[in-house]
């Protein structure tokens, strides 16, 4: 699988849309909504899981994700790819 980015990269480029971790060097990342983990000392990253936590906001926190990264969302329960682009 080819690489997302570095660990600093989606670190910064989720930190700009209000999403990071609670304690710095954590792998767990928080926001509006989601929760996305990040593989333990995986560097660069090629995978990420997100969790929707609260669909009221979630979703919207999604896409912004999705049209800022242009990165590949799978729904591993379904195998299809969200394009929400």
């Amino acid at each position: 699988m080819a690489p997302i980015g570095s660990r600093r990269e989606i670190l910064a480029t989720l930190h700009s849309l209000n999403t990071g971790p609670q304690l710095e060097g954590e792998d767990i990342l928080y926001g509006p909504g989601i929760e996305i983990e990040l593989p333990p000392g995986l560097d660069p990253v090629t995978q990420m899981l997100m969790k929707l936590t609260d669909e009221d906001v979630g979703w919207d926190v999604i896409r912004a994700i999705a049209h800022r990264t242009h990165w590949k969302l799978l729904d591993p329960m379904s195998g299809r790819e969200l394009r929400l682009g």
